[in-house]
């Protein structure tokens, strides 16, 4: 997940100054939110946990969790200058849903849009919050099922400001490009709005093996949008022939996606599943699923990827994180395991591989980067936590580690309480 700089969130008034001496007459120095995104129930649930400076343990907050917004819950993204909302694509109602997140954490929903096909399953928002893509699995063809599957397809959205809405209970927020107003005001800005025109001309773009190829299913899997807000690439595999591929677009000022390469996806492995690129956008990082390996692509100026190392990880790598730009950890699904890697130049040097709960799907790093790493246990239904060693990349459990979560958690992202955050 991406995150940009943001504003110090202020604390105005008396009764923030209460809740934060009852903070720390808790025991609890909070510097973040943890949202989780879990799919067992009917709708959707986002567990909220709070991060110790200290300790790096995470508990649930008062009220938490919150409903999704819609059935099975897929991914999530933050957006990544004020902090002040959460989106949260349901893929099984074909919608994301806008929430703002209060000073304390808790959710409030403030929009819902549909996307243009079937089973959103990536979302990303650009460094200056101004455009939200997000991808589906099946693309608006008649006849298009999970059954008679049709190639999947990549939109965007402006991210417009809205009116002011007023939220009981909360604290107050400091003004931001999509939000205005202080006091006991939780601004309902940053919306997403009308969907992108592309260079197609569609509010849409086919993923397709070739620009003249719409019957070759490619089922996409993931998206990262680079930390220079310049390309955004999405990862897609073909089933029936594993064979898998990295599509690249230029995101232009108005948001439009323009294909790299005139359209045609660079083949790559046989089933990539997750990837992540660094702040400045040179390097593009990849996992593939069935090959147990992790790429290094240097991206060129013109956007298109060039390999530049691989390194094993554990088997069926399901997710990846990149921390302070020179440490990469990945997730092992089938292990059970998390591996950390140090990052030089884009090439990765294996340092140690500890364990986690049951089936890890997802990993983050602590949004205040205070030094502590989190993988989402779907089987295990539990976040595993970590800290991790400045010297050499390595972690050792966090107090309490494993934290329970609601059953079968599918996706996370992060928020600093005040202070500043990357990805």
């Amino acid at each position: 997940m991406k995150f940009g700089k943001v504003g110090q969130v202020g604390l105005v008034s008396t009764i923030a100054l209460g809740v934060a001496t009852l903070f720390t007459a808790c025991g609890t120095l909070n510097v973040g939110f943890l949202f989780v995104a879990t799919n067992k129930q009917t709708p959707g649930q986002i567990e909220v946990y709070e991060v110790d400076s200290e300790s790096g343990s995470l508990r649930t907050i008062p009220t938490s969790p919150f409903p999704s917004g819609g059935r099975n819950p897929s991914a999530e993204a933050v957006s990544p200058v004020d902090s002040l909302n959460l989106y949260v694509t349901n893929e099984d109602d074909n919608n994301i849903t806008q929430f703002g997140i209060g000073t304390d954490g808790k959710l409030y929903p403030q929009s819902t849009i549909n996307t243009p096909g079937s089973f959103p399953l990536a979302i990303a928002v650009t460094p200056t919050q101004t455009f939200a893509y997000v991808v589906d699995q099946l693309g608006p063809v008649a006849g298009c099922t999970l059954e008679n599957p049709c190639p999947g397809v990549i939109a965007g959205y402006a991210i417009t400001p809205s009116k002011s809405t007023v939220i009981p209970g909360s604290l107050g927020l400091s003004p931001s490009s999509c939000a205005t107003g202080t006091g006991p005001t939780l601004p309902a800005g940053c919306t997403l709005g009308n969907a992108v025109a592309n260079s197609n001309g569609l509010g849409y773009i086919n993923l397709q093996r070739t620009p003249s190829d719409s019957t070759t299913v490619l089922t996409p899997t993931a998206m990262n949008v680079l930390g220079n807000g310049s390309f955004l690439y999405v990862t897609a595999t073909n089933t029936t022939t594993s064979t898998g591929y990295i599509f690249g677009f230029a995101i232009g000022s108005d948001g439009s996606l323009t294909p790299v390469n005139g359209g045609v996806p660079l083949a790559v492995g046989e089933n990539p599943v997750a990837l992540t690129s660094d702040s400045g956008g040179q390097f593009v990082y990849v996992i593939d699923k069935a090959t147990n390996l992790a790429e290094t692509f240097a991206v060129q100026s013109n956007g298109s990827l060039s390999l530049v190392a691989t390194a094993a990880t554990g088997n069926q790598p399901t997710a990846l994180a990149l921390v302070n730009g020179n440490l990469l950890y990945v997730t092992n699904s089938l292990d059970g395991t998390v591996t950390s890697y140090t990052v030089s130049s884009g090439t990765l040097t294996q340092v140690a591989t500890v364990a986690t709960d049951a089936d890890p799907i997802a990993v983050i790093g602590d949004p205040k980067h205070l030094g502590f790493l989190y993988t989402v246990n779907f089987l295990g239904s539990s976040l595993s936590g970590f800290k991790i060693d400045a010297t050499n990349g390595t972690l050792i459990n966090t107090q309490s580690s494993p934290y329970v979560s609601s059953v079968q958690p599918t996706a996370i992202a992060g928020i600093p309480h005040g202070g500043t955050t990357t990805k």
